[in-house]
């Protein structure tokens, strides 16, 4: 199994297909983004490969992630091949996806074996949605979370507390997102990477958040849990579930149960971290699991025990200098 030095049993694999995206959101990466040339990038079977090593070693949930998975062309081709392994070691494969393109595939994820996803949308208003993303892309976006829907996939929203830009809309998000039988979850801004905003004027702390949405409605506690870090809560008003991820007012890390691999094959042990292991070289290196297997060990041996995010002063560098597109969101 999977340890790391804490006592940490990694069972959460989140896989970048890609660090491509067809959004440039303010907050995720500059407008003008540097892309991996395609030779660094793993091949499809090279990430079936390894996505089956980490299984063999008790990974039972894997995320597809990105940039944007879906807009890798052979993406589908690797949801069935993960597909297969579903009851026979590997419990889920789902992903995390900004929507443009799910209109076109949802329901090829769902005859793959997908069962839930989650849809980041930070806004409903077109305008604000153009300005965040600088592409005017939210009737996609809509189209694609009912294609999903339509398909049979639960849909969770996952949007970005932006002080000043959604802060006055997220109740009615939560209201609409509801309404429509999705769960949300509201994430604080992560200082990754170097964006033309200054990270102050983007951080919102989520327990401001929760003290005004109390205001307006009854948030219980909730027991429920998805294996990831949201703490979650049952909205009475709206009969829909909240999920918060602070991971700069509430530190997290105690019960992290996951790894990153990039599009290129580094894994990263803690979003937050350098610490960095390359398995494209141990996967081209040896057609056998023993050098995919040491490198797993060393990953687990300098998984550290907390990140080091922070938001303190104005003009302050990232906590790390690749964006979250290029590590895998």
């Amino acid at each position: 199994m999977l340890v790391d030095g804490f006592q940490r049993r990694i069972t959460y694999l989140r896989l970048s297909v890609t660090d491509r995206c067809d959004l440039r959101c303010t907050y995720c990466m500059p407008e003008r983004m540097r892309f991996l040339p395609r030779a660094e990038v793993l091949s499809l079977e090279e990430l079936h490969r390894l996505a089956l090593a980490f299984v063999d070693r008790g990974v039972t949930r894997i995320r597809l992630t990105g940039g944007e998975p879906l807009v890798r062309r052979d993406m589908i081709d690797l949801v069935r091949a993960l597909g297969r392994k579903l009851g026979d070691g590997l419990e889920e494969v789902t992903l995390t996806t900004n929507g443009t393109q799910l209109a076109r595939h949802a329901e090829a994820l769902a005859a793959a074996g997908v069962r839930r996803i989650n849809v980041s949308l930070d806004t409903l208003d077109r305008a604000r949605f153009a300005r965040l993303s600088r592409r005017d892309a939210l009737p996609q976006v809509i189209e694609g979370i009912a294609a999903a829907k339509a398909a049979g996939l639960k849909v969770k929203i996952n949007t970005v507390a932006l002080k000043g830009e959604n802060e006055s809309e997220l109740p009615a998000l939560i209201d609409w997102a509801h309404g429509e039988g999705h769960g949300i979850t509201l994430i604080e801004v992560m200082p990754m990477g170097e964006v033309e905003a200054d990270r102050v004027d983007q951080y919102l702390p989520l327990d401001a958040v929760r003290e005004e949405l109390e205001r307006r409605w009854t948030l219980t506690p909730s027991s429920h849990r998805t294996g990831g870090p949201a703490r979650y809560f049952d909205i009475a008003e709206t009969g829909g579930r909240l999920g918060l991820i602070t991971p700069l007012s509430e530190n997290f890390c105690a019960g992290c149960n996951r790894m990153r691999v990039t599009t290129s094959g580094q894994l990263y042990p803690c979003l937050g971290g350098g610490e960095r292991v390359d398995l494209r070289a141990a996967l081209r290196r040896d057609p056998g699991p023993e050098a995919l297997d040491a490198a797993l060990d060393r990953a687990l041996a300098i998984k550290p025990e907390r990140h080091a995010f922070r938001i303190d002063r104005r003009g302050e560098a990232p906590a790390q200098p690749r964006t979250m597109s290029a590590t895998g969101g």
